[in-house]
């Protein structure tokens, strides 16, 4: 809450002298466009192929046990029955289990990934910002600002400098 009045009084004193020029960058639209984040994004989506075929052969697993049982349990037992039924249960909370353990597993290799993009990105989305002449520069998802009289979007020219710097 501070820090946003402390933003609306630095806008207003800004704009008391002059229109301030507000930079944008969408954060999300540069890692997806720079050469490095869309290495990134290939590595994510095997790692990801690679744990939905280990989960589609439990789940096949799964259905199979399903119509085993729906075939046999006229002639089971009530015990046998109810034993099946447990099996079956237990094997699909086991692959629940496995898919949030893997949604886990790629949300950390992900961050993992980004991260020294993201560091590698502040400074540039601060030299970017000095040589356009813009006063603060904003992430556009996240940004507070509904209006601001200029504004201009750094995304591209952030994505050509990031590449030309750090490309691969």
């Amino acid at each position: 809450m501070k820090s946003l009045i402390f933003l609306s009084a630095l806008i207003i004193s800004f704009s008391a002298h002059s229109a301030v020029l507000v930079g944008l960058v969408d954060i999300q639209k540069v890692i997806v466009s720079i050469k490095e984040g869309k290495t990134v994004q290939k590595t994510l989506e095997k790692a990801f192929n690679d744990k939905k075929s280990i989960l589609k052969k439990d789940e096949d697993k799964i259905k199979k046990a399903q119509e085993d049982y729906k075939k046999q349990s006229m002639v089971l037992a009530e015990a046998a029955r109810m034993s099946k039924e447990r099996e079956i249960q237990e094997q699909m909370m086991k692959l629940q289990g496995k898919t949030m353990e893997f949604q886990k597993e790629i949300q950390k290799m992900e961050q993992d990934l980004k991260k020294p993009i993201l560091e590698k990105l502040r400074p540039i989305i601060d030299e970017v910002s000095k040589a356009s002449s813009v006063a603060m520069t904003f992430e556009l998802s996240a940004a507070p600002i509904i209006y601001a009289e200029a504004k201009k979007d750094l995304t591209e020219e952030v994505i050509k400098a990031y590449d030309k710097k750090h490309g691969q």
